[in-house]
């Protein structure tokens, strides 16, 4: 994605605080287990991902923001990757999450979709309230999963979805 290759030595100043508030709010909601395995889709330079105490993949398409995201977090594997096109294999990973990145895809529906392939169970999206696609992305998220709980946080409501089975 050339837009975030380009940004992405001021990333952390430009969305930095914003996203550890929404990330905080996730890691609140779900609380992974050590030995959980989370996925976390649209990572950029995954700042925020040390408040997840779990085995961690982030999967971005920028390779400058992954590289930054190694950086920031050494022990977590990061891959460059379309969420359409998700490299894992079904039910690959306790919780997937996104932070602000869905209205990105390339493809939403088929990014959700792919993303409820890849979870066991549990998937949390933070949507930017502004985004002319929140009501598109609202709908497929109610086409594709079960609405757990729907939080509204400043700028992003946050939904936790269950598969279904």
């Amino acid at each position: 994605m050339g837009y975030y290759n380009g940004i992405s030595k001021g990333y952390a100043e430009l969305y930095g605080d914003e996203q550890l508030e929404k990330a905080k709010a996730i890691a609140k909601l779900i609380q992974p287990k050590k030995n959980e395995k989370l996925l976390d889709v649209g990572c950029g330079d995954g700042a925020y991902l040390h408040l997840f105490n779990c085995d961690i993949t982030g999967v971005d398409t920028s390779s400058e923001l992954l590289k930054i995201a190694k950086k920031n977090n050494p022990k977590a594997g990061f891959v460059l990757a379309k969420a359409e096109e998700l490299p894992f294999k079904e039910n690959s990973f306790d919780f997937v999450i996104s932070v602000t990145a869905v209205h990105n895809f390339d493809d939403i529906e088929n990014g959700l979709k792919e993303m409820e392939r890849v979870a066991k169970s549990k998937v949390v999206l933070s949507i930017l309230k502004r985004s002319p696609k929140f009501s598109s992305i609202q709908g497929y998220i109610e086409d594709i999963f079960e609405v757990e709980k729907k939080i509204e946080l400043e700028k992003d409501v946050v939904f936790v979805l269950e598969k279904i089975f």
